[in-house]
């Protein structure tokens, strides 16, 4: 892999510029028309460059980086779930992960970082519009990671291409879904899912909480964990001092993990 094919490039105000620095005048949005490799190759981390108005710093491309950058059309999955759902189920290096219903790949990104290069990655999204925007999202950070892993996307609804998730590993580690119905996928790939091992769903709304613990209880798991993740940020007072800014508690969506005991 080349590491130095991507970087990340942030502004003042923290906007992050994601740039392939490969040769050729190419128009980048929001910098305008030049040769990346030209301007930006040269420049270390931490160093700055003039590009128009704009002053951008380099710095290494991370994961909070290529995610605050990232292309998006769907709606992403946030930082505060993304964690929560990778820590909970406990994937790691050399796991098998199914993840069903990809949006824009900011959950997916999460996922091959926790993995890396031992780890197996399997995607499917039923709609190309969200998969080319997720795919090329996971490129980035395969041309930009030193590790990334073994990677299978599959077109479809889950529930029909069951035969090509299985050809990929016939088992699974961990399984996340994030579907506008999770009953029947869950019926579908209940049995993908090894001992031990754990899935999780991501609701928007309560009756699909609702669904989806009964489906996984008619299924066999174990409900280990149901609820909401509730984000409140603080910033600096302007007479001195910290207190929460002003605006509504960060929920995002409803989350169930679920465990395979047997």
């Amino acid at each position: 892999m080349n590491q130095s094919l991507w970087s990340a490039f942030i502004e003042g105000e923290g906007k992050i510029h994601i740039i392939e620095l490969i040769p050729g005048v190419r128009k980048i949005k929001g910098l305008g028309v030049l040769d990346a490799f030209e301007t930006f190759s040269k420049i270390k981390f931490g160093e700055e460059v003039l590009v128009g108005q704009k002053i951008l710093s380099r710095v290494p491309l991370r994961l909070p980086e290529l995610s605050k950058g990232m292309l998006r059309r769907a709606q992403t999955i946030s930082a505060k779930d993304a964690g929560f759902m990778t820590s909970r189920l406990g994937i790691g290096p050399g796991d098998k992960i199914l993840e069903a219903g990809i949006g824009s790949g900011g959950l997916s990104m999460y996922i091959a970082r926790v993995l890396g290069n031992s780890g197996v990655h399997v995607t499917v999204e039923p709609r190309n519009e969200h998969a080319e925007v997720a795919l090329e999202n996971l490129r980035r950070a395969k041309e930009g990671w030193s590790e990334f892993p073994t990677h299978h996307h599959i077109e479809g609804a889950i529930e029909d291409v069951v035969d090509q998730i299985q050809l990929a590993s016939p088992e699974y580690d961990g399984i996340i879904l994030d579907l506008p119905e999770h009953t029947s996928a869950i019926e579908a790939v209940a049995p993908l899912l090894s001992i031990g091992g754990r899935i999780a769903c991501y609701c928007p709304v309560t009756s699909q909480l609702e669904a989806a613990w009964v489906a996984c209880e008619e299924v066999g798991f174990e409900i280990e964990w149901a609820g909401e993740l509730i984000e409140r940020q603080w910033g600096k007072a302007s007479k001195g001092g910290v207190r929460p800014v002003n605006g509504p508690f960060g929920h995002t969506a409803f989350l169930l993990v679920a465990y395979r005991r047997n």
